[in-house]
């Protein structure tokens, strides 16, 4: 759990969640969405890559290209999904800001384009401009507003959370408009590539990264902090998930000759009670008290490991934050379990300030 009290900065509207694959950012990015709701907020989930995580977490149907309503969070609050598609992120874009240049009166740009093989072309082929028109996607949720105008209103959304690509790829995808802005010679795409590129690097974005207390994850992680940083880009906390709670024993995972007495004397006191011809002999109480035991131990040195890679994960200079193993996986009981832990104590947004043991001063 986070130490220390909170100094809390400007609360993030667009919360930016990646990891190593296999570390459960879709899962974390699900639980912050069910958490904020909770706490009343209208929550916009998103994902980027095809791979309908959200819909499997929550068991829903697949995610299509446009707002489907997922849950209700204990406070009010709402979550909204959405499974953001390049071309029909594109098809949008070409409506919205060429349809009158290639459509003609009332007619639709990307019909013209579709007609010539162009739309496939550049979403399946332009992979800086398709991750432009993926975040844009994600920029205008943000910030849409009930009157339709960006400047002004209440906002649609209170949050967004995005299941983000992976962070060997972060800082790509979300640098993509800095490099787009500075290739396309003015015009509509360079001025939505720098509104983007803005919004990411204002107060109003976090991007968390989620690892696991193991080397490969931890590495990675610091990887992508340092890139982020370097990139200008406003890290909110390292979640590291699957943290087991510590086991019975000493600090060094051996056992304490009281708590093999313990287990001795209560399986003892079973045996004996239970109906003749039940009972097992000493020699199986024992066999069981040390498979037991031995069970501890292994589970108290993996704790050990655990602690040095958390320890490890303070490198990236942000608030580290655990979330707990939960045994069998996560279902969907285990998705609201974190949701309730994460409601608890929110993340640390940028502003905030690790101390020393990792918490927030």
């Amino acid at each position: 759990m986070i130490a220390g009290t909170q100094a809390r900065g400007a609360t993030p509207r667009l919360h930016v969640v990646t990891g190593k694959g296999g570390t459960g950012k879709t899962t974390l990015a699900v639980a912050l969405a069910l958490s904020l709701a909770d706490e009343g907020r209208r929550v916009l989930v998103c994902e980027v890559e095809g791979r309908q995580g959200v819909s499997r977490l929550l068991g829903t149907e697949a995610l299509p290209y446009e707002e489907v309503d997922l849950a209700e969070g204990a406070g009010g609050g709402q979550v909204v999904g959405l499974a953001v598609e390049p071309r029909a992120a594109l098809v949008d874009y070409l409506d919205t800001f060429h349809g009158g240049v290639l459509g003609g009166r009332g007619g639709r740009a990307s019909t013209v384009l579709d007609r010539a093989g162009a739309v496939e072309f550049i979403a399946d082929v332009a992979p800086g401009l398709r991750d432009v028109l993926l975040v844009g996607k994600v920029y205008e949720a943000v910030r849409r507003t009930t009157t339709g105008r960006s400047d002004g209103g209440t906002p649609v959304y209170d949050a967004v959370v995005l299941d983000a690509p992976p962070t060997g790829r972060i800082t790509r995808f979300l640098g993509i408009g800095d490099e787009l802005a500075q290739l396309a010679a003015g015009g509509p795409i360079a001025a939505r590539a720098a509104s983007v590129a803005a919004l990411l690097r204002s107060e109003q974005t976090a991007v968390h990264l989620v690892c696991l207390p193991e080397e490969l994850p931890v590495t990675e992680t610091l990887e992508a902090a340092a890139e982020l940083r370097a990139a200008d880009l406003p890290l909110g906390s390292v979640v590291v998930n699957r943290v087991l709670s510590a086991a019975a024993g000493d600090d060094d995972g051996g056992t304490p000759a009281s708590v093999r007495a313990a287990l001795l004397r209560g399986l003892g006191s079973a045996r004996d009670g239970a109906q003749d011809g039940a009972q097992p002999g000493q020699d199986d109480v024992e066999a069981l008290v040390t498979d037991l035991l031995t069970q501890n131990r292994v589970r108290a040195g993996r704790v050990g490991e655990q602690r040095r890679w958390l320890e490890a994960a303070r490198a990236a200079g942000r608030p580290v934050r655990e979330l707990p193993d939960l045994p069998g996986g996560v279902d969907l009981d285990g998705l609201y379990r974190l949701a309730d832990d994460l409601a608890a104590t929110p993340l640390p947004t940028p502003g905030d300030v690790p101390t020393s043991a990792g918490g927030v001063a």
